[in-house]
């Protein structure tokens, strides 16, 4: 009768394994205690921290597009304070690729269209936000070069370092400056050139007036309108990206 029952017990134990010893525990449920190196692996997979947001807008398909989302980023200012565009919804962005050791953008915040424009706008209401996509190494990099920038040109507006070039490649920006405008709902609106003056000065602009289409887009986007010209090509330094 023993032999029996200890038969009988086995019998038992192997069928309650077969339904269920080597079955993974459901979603959300606590595995208890991991001792293998391959649970302990993916557990650590699982708890490590997302990648940095900064070259992520391209890698998803996400490129700027007039009529469309712009695409959104995440990226740190100069005193490492995180910058998300998305933040900003409800109000009219202006995005300005930009280097101070750019002539063309030292012309245009001197005595061009750009001196002064974020502050004139920001009383509106207008967020306006400066993105540096050059490369370590190259002209314009650097905490410090920026600070010295935002000193000499009397910038407030933040100052975003986008030094792997990932934001700038999904924006196309091939100079400093170019410009980009995104209205409340986050579509872009206008994308180009700051003004019709190649110079940077001002003093040449192409058909005798001077048109600031930075200011034309925001003012058109105020008035629930949609900019009387929303692409046009940029001038300036070319942007310095790593590769």
């Amino acid at each position: 009768m023993r032999r029996v029952s200890v038969l009988l017990a086995s019998v038992a134990v192997l069928v309650a394994c077969s339904a269920g010893c080597n079955k993974e525990p459901p979603a959300g449920a606590s595995a208890g205690p991991e001792t293998s190196g391959a649970r302990t692996s993916a557990r650590t997979v699982e708890s490590a921290p997302a990648p940095a947001a900064s070259s992520l807008p391209s890698s998803d398909g996400v490129y700027a597009e007039i009529g469309r989302p712009a695409p959104n980023f995440l990226l740190k200012d100069l005193d490492g304070n995180e910058v998300r565009l998305s933040s900003f919804k409800g109000k009219t962005v202006v995005l300005e690729w930009w280097n101070p050791g750019c002539p063309f953008v030292d012309k245009s915040h001197t005595k061009g269209s750009l001196k002064d424009a974020a502050k004139k706008h920001a009383k509106n209401g207008v967020v306006w936000l400066a993105v540096n996509s050059n490369a370590a190494g190259k002209q314009g990099h650097g905490v410090e070069a920026n600070r010295a920038g935002a000193k000499k040109y009397g910038m407030d507006h933040p100052i975003l370092l986008d030094e792997l070039g990932g934001v700038g490649k999904a924006y196309r920006a091939t100079n400093t400056p170019h410009m980009f405008v995104v209205d409340g709902t986050g579509t872009l609106v206008y994308m180009g050139a700051v003004d019709n003056s190649p110079d940077g000065e001002g003093e040449s602009p192409t058909g005798g007036k001077l048109v600031s289409y930075v200011d034309e887009a925001v003012a058109a986007v105020a008035a629930g309108k949609t900019p009387a010209t929303t692409e046009t090509k940029a001038y300036g330094c070319s942007v310095k990206y790593a590769q």
